[in-house]
């Protein structure tokens, strides 16, 4: 069966797909564990390749069901699949899929149960899903699917799509891995409905913080649940970027990590920081990086903004240009009705709204600590994500020991915000592991 459902799944057929998907993981953890991987990693291989079945279908499909520009679309599922933005050109691969299993789990050999502990998935994962971005969804179904965990997806309303190209993609490259994934779509007020999809042994739950928080006051153990909430990321640019003659490269880099996805992810930057006690630098660093934003709307032009977010933008904006008005150093570029972009040069450090849809803000601090203290807000929150550092020259180090004591998942170069390892632990927690029964996990 390829998993694919109708437009609204009604409860019965919620238990329907949890009940088949049972019997499919009885015959898929009676195969050797190896058929399993090949069978992940194959499916990975061929995603990199933008001219597979897979990636063509994302390219007709999900331009007007997620309002990314074909353009973006194309851009970010190879920056982050086929590794050009990482420091290692891996990307998401099979051979990187190989080397997370055996980083998190001890190899193979876990996974077949050979001298060690078997490692084993819940009988049945359900997944639900949130945003627009097809790579966080590919990652939250093959993650349970290593581990021979059979997946019941619920389609976000954002992204309708990239869950049944998966279930299509692993169908055919693997009837039986593809029998043990069904995607199903319902109204989030459907509560019979949402009831029966989170009565599986573990609830993968993606959203905001109040869905979060709901999705657990009803996955009480023994099932388990595997929850990611709200993050954001910023850039810190130190003193050397922002005076040398490179800063508007640093910019460009900028510029394209805001672009992808339309900063709609969780690693994409809704502020810069500059760490400087000169003003103009500040000044220039806002200017440098508004001319990026409206070059790269050539390259990659932005897609549609709901109408609410239209009017947050504008909001923010106006609230921007009347305390400039008020005599503060606080500078405006973009944003008007033609433009697709808007950066903000702020007077202070605190932390304001980010409306999205690629509006920036840049905040001046006057050294490392004063970094530090600004972002603490984000990391008592737990919502701090990826923070991009360029610039710090010798005391770079120290610099991202602070960020990452903070609570930041990882640090990286502008340029490379919105391709991740595989094995990004963006919760601070592995990929794999948080899917084994508590007793391994702990000891994994």
């Amino acid at each position: 069966m390829t998993g694919v459902a109708s437009n609204r799944t009604s409860a019965g057929e919620v238990r329907g797909a949890l009940a088949r998907l049972r019997a499919a993981g009885a015959a898929l953890r009676a195969r050797p564990a190896s058929a399993t991987l090949d069978s992940l990693a194959r499916l990975l291989d061929t995603w990199r390749d933008p001219e597979s079945k897979a990636r063509r279908s994302l390219d007709s499909a999900l331009p007007e069901a997620t309002g990314f520009t074909l353009e973006v679309v194309r851009a970010g599922l190879s920056h982050a699949l086929d590794g050009t933005g990482g420091s290692d050109g891996s990307g998401w691969s099979g051979a990187a899929l190989r080397a997370l299993v055996t980083h998190e789990l001890g190899g193979l050999d876990a996974l077949e149960g050979r001298g060690m502990p078997r490692a084993l998935g819940p009988e049945v994962t359900s997944v639900l899903l949130a945003g627009a971005l097809p790579t966080p969804t590919l990652q939250s179904i093959l993650a349970p699917l290593v581990l021979r965990s059979p997946v019941l997806a619920r389609t976000s309303s954002s992204d309708p799509v990239t869950a049944r190209v998966v279930a299509a993609s692993l169908a055919e490259a693997d009837p039986l891995l593809g029998n043990c994934l069904e995607v199903v779509s319902f109204p989030t007020g459907d509560g019979a409905a949402m009831d029966a999809f989170l009565a599986a042994d573990c609830v993968v739950a993606t959203g905001s913080d109040e869905t979060v928080a709901r999705v657990a006051e009803r996955v009480r153990p023994p099932r388990q649940l595997v929850a990611h909430g709200h993050r954001v990321s910023v850039a810190a640019i130190g003193p050397e970027a922002l005076r040398g003659p490179g800063r508007a490269d640093v910019c460009n880099r900028l510029a394209f990590d805001v672009a992808l996805w339309d900063q709609l992810g969780c690693l994409s930057p809704v502020s810069v920081w500059a760490v400087t006690t000169e003003s103009g630098l500040v000044d220039r660093l806002a200017e440098d990086l508004a001319r990026a934003l409206a070059e790269t709307q050539t390259r990659l032009p932005r897609g549609r903004v709901p109408i609410e977010a239209a009017a947050a933008r504008a909001r923010e904006r106006a609230e921007a240009e009347m305390r400039a008005a008020d005599g503060r150093h606080v500078l405006v570029y973009g944003g008007g009705a033609g433009d697709a972009w808007c950066v903000v040069r702020e007077d202070d450090a605190a932390i304001r709204p980010a409306p999205l849809h690629r509006f920036v803000r840049v905040h001046p601090v006057p050294d490392s600590d004063a970094l530090a203290d600004a972002l603490r807000p984000l990391g008592t929150r737990s919502h701090l994500a990826a923070v991009a550092l360029e610039g710090f020259g010798p005391d770079a180090t120290r610099v991202e020991a602070g960020l990452l004591a903070l609570g930041a998942s990882r640090t990286c170069r502008p340029g490379s915000m919105q391709s991740p390892p595989l094995d990004w632990r963006r919760d601070g927690r592995g990929v794999l592991t948080p899917f084994l029964a508590p007793a391994r996990a702990s000891g994994a």
